[in-house]
């Protein structure tokens, strides 16, 4: 099966390259720029997919107040080119969201019929986006995932560990509660997705809106913590957790307060379950301590489905 994905920088991209690298081909810029939605159906389809994953976004929160139209024109405009040009040649496409579509003020975890209501200009853009995706190819799956990290890019964990190598203290966020999601589980859960898609192409029950986060949940002050215990327990860096509120650290977007995703629907539509976020994190810090922290990416083998 051919995988094409959009992104070649991503962690998600990497990581789905990593996991299947006799499946999956990567595109992006400067051959297909979502900013340019005339570069796009011509490179897919030179591609030859059997399925197209979405993974490309403009994904700088905070730089989105105020680049608004670059934020929408690629993660509407872009997203719902992509899924046309899947649609144009007859195959599903997968397409990666994000928790920020949710207000974050409700006590539950958040499931796929509960109403969204972005409090963010990257937000706003990424549920643009889905209706995008929805509008342009029915056969899809739209996967909002969480807090993603890994071993490469630029994500939470590496930068907890090169501010412990100079702190002996850092101030962490502790009330956005939510679940640290570790690219190449969720590589391995998009994968699984893929390729039901394509075996079944007349199950509507495998179509539409799901959430996929490793399990469990915390607080970023939490995921801190854990970090810097795996870390010291590695001959890592490893420093104090100061717990703030959200208030004590103003950014230009606002983030949801509460972005659990409840996943059982993935579970129960692709038979899909991402393993704990403690478990992710151990192999995690296993790959980055005391390895170079620009080792190629790997693949998780304990995520079922």
């Amino acid at each position: 099966m051919r995988i094409v994905v959009t992104g070649r920088e991503g962690q998600v991209a990497q990581a789905l390259a990593a996991a299947a690298p006799d499946e999956v081909v990567l595109v992006g810029r400067p051959d297909l720029d979502l900013e340019r939605p005339e570069t796009i159906a011509a490179v897919i389809a030179a591609a030859r997919p059997d399925v197209v994953v979405s993974a490309a976004a403009y994904t700088a929160v905070d730089q989105a107040e105020s680049d608004r139209e670059s934020a929408f024109a690629v993660n509407e405009t872009g997203a719902g080119a992509v899924a046309a040009a899947a649609r144009a040649l007859g195959v599903p496409v997968v397409h990666v969201s994000t928790d920020y579509v949710f207000p974050g003020t409700q006590a539950e975890p958040y499931r796929e019929s509960d109403a969204v209501g972005p409090v963010s200009v990257y937000g706003l853009s990424k549920e643009a986006g889905e209706r995008a995706v929805a509008a342009a190819n029915p056969d899809h799956a739209i996967l909002r995932t969480a807090w993603v990290y890994a071993p490469y890019g630029k994500n939470f964990v590496r930068t907890m560990l090169r501010l412990a190598e100079t702190r002996d203290a850092v101030r962490v966020v502790a009330d956005q509660e939510g679940a640290p999601s570790y690219a190449p589980d969720l590589a391995t859960a998009i994968l699984a997705v893929a390729r039901n898609l394509v075996a079944r192409p007349d199950e509507p029950a495998l179509r539409g809106i799901f959430h996929m986060t490793n399990a469990g949940e915390t607080t970023w002050a939490g995921f801190a913590e854990a970090i810097f215990a795996g870390s010291a327990a590695r001959g890592g860096p490893k420093a104090a957790v100061e717990p703030i509120p959200t208030s004590d650290y103003p950014t230009p977007a606002r983030r949801p307060a509460q972005s659990r995703l409840d996943c059982s629907k993935l579970a129960a539509a692709h038979g899909v379950v991402l393993p704990d976020w403690r478990d992710a994190l151990s192999r995690c810090l296993d790959r980055l301590l005391p390895a170079a922290a620009d080792e190629a990416p790997e693949t998780s083998r304990e995520t079922r489905s």
